[in-house]
């Protein structure tokens, strides 16, 4: 399967794609408060942030096999999905579901497989989607079916954001400019990392 339009992954003239928050936490929890900024940390992720480092560090990946490449050092939202689940009922602002950077104005979740994002001074090249927990529903109930659900052709649908590797390091700020640079064709869709 391929990404078939890539002219709706880019903001439409007259827009520009932007950081609306950053956020960091040094323990594993859940939410992640808000902060003036993320310094972004070359194939590592976010400095001081629980999920940076090389290997894997989310803990259930961990338990299977530490040794395995960090491909979830940075976690984006896009910010419109807040304004869909208000529509829906659930009060959910930047930063509540665990993201590190919160965006506006570009589809996240229609990037191929290796975009690269210029954000602030850092690159992130995305490496796939979150995949929606349990630890959502235990947030807000009935959260979960709002991020994960069946599209119209059967398949699961991962709204909860994408994840991607630092590949250029630096400092990220709300109100930076998201930069898009898709990889060369076949633009591959992402799926769950």
């Amino acid at each position: 399967m391929t990404v078939t339009d890539p002219s709706t992954l880019t903001p439409s003239s007259g827009t520009t794609a932007s950081v609306v928050a950053v956020h960091a936490s040094a323990v594993h929890g859940f939410s992640k408060p808000a902060l003036d900024q993320v310094v972004l940390v070359e194939g590592v992720g976010v400095e001081g942030d629980a999920h940076a480092g090389v290997t894997v560090q989310h803990r259930s990946r961990v338990a299977a096999d530490p040794s395995q490449p960090n491909l979830r050092q940075v976690h984006l939202i896009h910010g419109e999905l807040f304004d869909r689940l208000a529509a829906a009922g659930h009060d959910v602002a930047p930063g509540d579901l665990g993201e590190n950077v919160t965006t506006r104005g570009i589809d996240l979740l229609a990037l191929p497989v290796g975009t690269r994002l210029t954000i602030g001074d850092a690159v992130v090249t995305v490496t796939g989607l979150r995949n929606p927990c349990q630890q959502i529903n235990d947030f807000q109930p009935g959260l979960l079916k709002q991020l994960l659900r069946r599209g119209a052709d059967g398949e699961v649908e991962r709204l909860a954001g994408v994840m991607g590797v630092v590949s250029r390091g630096g400092a990220v700020r709300p109100g930076d400019a998201v930069d898009v640079e898709l990889p060369a064709p076949p633009h591959l869709p992402l799926t769950r990392v």
